[in-house]
């Protein structure tokens, strides 16, 4: 007969690295939405949000000018770090919140906090960086879905080596990343917008390749491509 366990959570406790990742990413918006209801900050807290984007958002004219210059500053390379943490909206900043909850508690489970942590801000970063590149963007690149996508690559990398394991095929687990990508591109060619997409299959893909050598076995894989390069 089955005997529930009594001492057990009614709820499944999060990993503390998913705790942090969404009490910075929803305490950001809720001080933002404090300050435009008038709650903190008086007349000036209205503007608070844009004041943020301004200072720690990514900019692209902000990067150019770096790589013509040769100046790469803190206060400028912090911006690849600080703008996943500001959002359009509430709504902007909820699914992020939701897809940081699901799967980033997936994730946790298998990754320890470094390795989810590294990919976090790798994805964003790297993401940013090549967005850039690729593009000539006038507006501030915020929130947090590149390294909300370098999860999901994670998530897709795990998924494929388990299929792999078992003898089935690996291209079921990109069946998730497939159908974002093609909302993403269907509400670009409906509605137009920006393309933020880019910088979100970027970090897709970072947080996959990181996960080849930050997940399960990654050191044992690692070191059979360093010694097969070594042979060569």
């Amino acid at each position: 007969m089955y005997e529930p366990d009594l001492n057990a959570p009614p709820i499944n406790p999060l990993p503390p690295v998913v705790i942090v990742l969404v009490c910075l990413l929803g305490g950001v918006e809720l001080v933002f939405q404090a300050a435009e209801a008038g709650f903190a900050g008086g007349a000036a807290g209205i503007g608070w949000r844009i004041e943020a984007v301004q200072q720690y958002a990514f900019s692209d004219s902000v990067f150019d000018w770096m790589r013509e210059t040769g100046q790469y500053s803190w206060e400028n390379m912090l911006r690849f770090l600080t703008y996943p943490f500001l959002h359009q909206s509430f709504m902007h900043t909820l699914f992020a919140v939701v897809f940081v909850l699901a799967i980033g508690k997936f994730v946790s489970e298998v990754m320890n906090s470094f390795a989810v942590l590294l990919i976090f801000f790798a994805s964003s970063a790297i993401g940013a960086a090549l967005y850039s590149v690729v593009l000539d963007q006038q507006y501030a690149l915020i929130g947090a879905y590149p390294a909300v996508f370098g999860l999901i690559g994670a998530f897709t990398w795990l998924q494929f080596s388990s299929l792999k394991r078992s003898g089935q095929s690996g291209l079921k687990a990109f069946t998730l990343i497939l159908f974002f990508l093609g909302i993403a591109l269907l509400y670009k060619f409906l509605f137009g917008g920006t393309n933020e997409w880019l910088a979100e299959m970027i970090g897709f893909c970072v947080g996959f390749a990181l996960s080849i050598v930050l997940g399960p076995d990654g050191k044992e894989r690692l070191q059979k491509v360093l010694l097969m390069a070594r042979q060569r």
